[in-house]
């Protein structure tokens, strides 16, 4: 009988220390800027799914945490390889650099970071591709953020943001 109470001990202090170091791994927390390098940044963070190396040599890193998740985290090291900062690119004020007319595919990827692909839609009567990233808004509700792209020359249209309530017909919170 004590054998069992150890062991499940064991067990639940196991399972409690993977789960927070998955928690550290969502978005790097304990990376301290100026001392982690890149090493240490894809020991906590893993692969990232994009990387940027820039005529400097510093290089930012995508981590996109949906389709479930409400993160798309950069990570920005110095020409060096050390870690500059981490930053959460879905919200507003990322949201709000989008020019209609003007920001091309490649500049909302490199601000945004990828959409989550199986949300992607194209509209051949419009000629026109969604790209949809979900996000927590201002309000700590779960919502969508659609760009919407010209087809042919991939140019930004429009956008905009939708609680996912407004489909789901439920609403569900999230943290920032």
């Amino acid at each position: 009988m004590i054998a069992r109470r150890v062991g499940w001990r064991v067990w639940t202090a196991l399972l409690v220390a993977s789960l927070l170091s998955a928690c550290a791994a969502y978005d790097g927390r304990g990376l301290q800027p100026g001392v982690a390098g890149l090493p240490d940044v894809l020991a906590v963070m893993g692969e990232p799914a994009l990387r940027w190396q820039d005529a400097d040599g510093s290089l930012q890193l995508v981590y996109p945490r949906g389709p479930m998740g409400y993160h798309t985290y950069m990570v920005f090291l110095d020409a060096k390889g050390r870690l500059q900062r981490i930053e959460n690119r879905l919200d507003a004020q990322y949201f709000n650099r989008l020019e209609s007319g003007k920001t091309d595919q490649a500049a909302v990827l490199r601000l945004l970071g990828p959409p989550v692909r199986e949300w992607e839609a194209y509209f051949e009567a419009r000629d026109e591709l969604v790209w949809e990233y979900r996000f927590c808004n201002l309000w700590g509700e779960s919502a969508r953020f659609d760009v919407l792209f010209d087809g042919t020359t991939g140019i930004v249209r429009s956008w905009y943001e939708r609680p996912e309530s407004s489909f789901q017909r439920r609403r569900i919170l999230c943290s920032r």
